[in-house]
């Protein structure tokens, strides 16, 4: 008969008190865990100017707001609009798309970035795009508080109003206390 290099080992086999040992060591760890909790967690505002904390202000709502186009009979319909805080100081604006609402045909848009305090109306503060500019506005988006859109219109009077023919993408990006236009990374003008 041939030895074990390694001796048996009184512990290698189970007996009931090596299950008691287990048990009762697992039972202090939970008890121990229990005992030790993190403390709650909690969720507060960032604080507004001269400390004190910024009010939860919902996004101005572009319906009812008096946009300045003149569409004679016609009422003016929002055809998009994007929330988000363009200006940094905690309260949400509003970019909204407008135009008349013909039924037919493709009139241009205008672009208007909306405010409002707590308890105000909602209020235009910039134009993005002037409706006389005679540019149709797609794909409009409020990301990381930049405005983004793409812009169609035509390069000559002569270009069916049906078919614009330029397509560029354009971004708006508030700073020093205006919206500065420019071309997002990776725009192509068609």
């Amino acid at each position: 008969m041939q030895q074990s290099a390694v001796p048996e080992l009184a512990h290698t086999h189970t007996r009931p008190i090596h299950w008691l040992a287990t048990a009762t060591a697992l039972a202090g760890v939970v008890a121990l865990s229990s005992a030790l909790q993190p403390d709650s967690a909690t969720a507060a505002q960032a604080a507004g100017p001269a400390g004190k904390p910024a009010a939860a202000v919902a996004p101005p709502d572009p319906t009812g707001v008096d946009f300045p186009l003149q569409c004679g009979p016609l009422p003016i319909l929002v055809q998009n609009k994007a929330t988000g805080d363009l200006d940094g100081d905690g309260v949400p604006e509003t970019v909204a798309s407008v135009r008349c609402d013909a039924g037919s045909g493709t009139p241009p848009n205008g672009v208007y970035v909306l405010t409002r305090a707590a308890d105000s109306e909602p209020r235009i503060v910039a134009t993005l795009v002037d409706p006389g500019d005679r540019l149709t506005v797609t794909d409009l988006t409020v990301t990381d508080g930049a405005v983004t859109a793409t812009l169609l219109g035509y390069s000559s009077l002569d270009v069916p109003r049906c078919c614009p023919d330029v397509n560029e993408r354009a971004k708006w990006q508030w700073n020093n206390g205006a919206f500065l236009r420019s071309t997002p990374a990776g725009a192509r003008a068609v």
